[in-house]
């Protein structure tokens, strides 16, 4: 007949871990089954007799044995040890299985951050692109070459032009054209922060 047990329990019945236990039923050493959701141990009624047999002798050691202590002693010791390497190589494949799990994780990772990469220097490109086009346009006085030289004349060929040497007439000079443009006076004009005054208007209501 047979018997389920809890792999705890068979696992107390012979004394090893229940890592153990699970690295048999994985090799296929024991048969298991499960049973509403749960793993059972499957286990014949002789097999647990012995099992229990063997637990009893453990604990009760007959004088009248052939086997010594010493030899039941060793046998203990190479179930655990047998326990041991049982338990090691389940650490070994659980290990093994985290590793390959953090690999696919980080190579998941990376390949996000990638995307995030791409998509930010993307971003940052179309916003600098934006930028450009609403960057103001610098209003100048823009005037042509030939303009410059047939009308409008620097400040220091207008005081030349009139006749204005003296240094004090030349200062009072400068403030009222420089008022009269800051005024909005059109016959002056500032280029690259110089003023320029159109030659072929009268300023002598300025000079008196």
């Amino acid at each position: 007949m047979e018997k389920l047990m809890k792999p705890v329990e068979y696992a107390q019945e012979l004394g090893i871990s229940r890592q153990a236990v699970y690295a048999k039923i994985k090799r296929g050493i024991l048969t298991a089954k499960s049973v509403d959701g749960k793993l059972y141990i499957v286990v014949n009624t002789s097999e647990n007799k012995d099992v229990e047999k063997s637990t009893q002798e453990r604990k009760f050691p007959s004088s009248g044995k052939e086997t010594t202590v010493k030899q039941k002693e060793n046998k203990d010791y190479a179930a655990l040890l047998d326990a041991k390497d049982e338990t090691i190589s389940v650490l070994q494949n659980t290990v093994k299985d985290l590793k390959k799990s953090n690999k696919q994780i980080s190579k998941t990772l990376k390949g996000e951050i990638d995307l995030l990469k791409e998509a930010f220097h993307e971003m940052r490109t179309l916003y600098v692109h934006q930028l450009e086009q609403k960057k103001p346009v610098e209003t100048i006085d823009i005037y042509t070459e030939e303009e410059d030289n047939s009308n409008w004349i620097s400040l220091k060929k207008f005081l030349k032009k009139e006749n204005i040497k003296k240094e004090k007439e030349q200062v009072k000079v400068k403030k009222r054209l420089n008022k009269a443009y800051k005024n909005g006076d059109i016959r002056l004009m500032k280029v690259e922060g110089k003023l320029k005054l159109n030659a072929e208007e009268d300023y002598q209501d300025l000079l008196d």
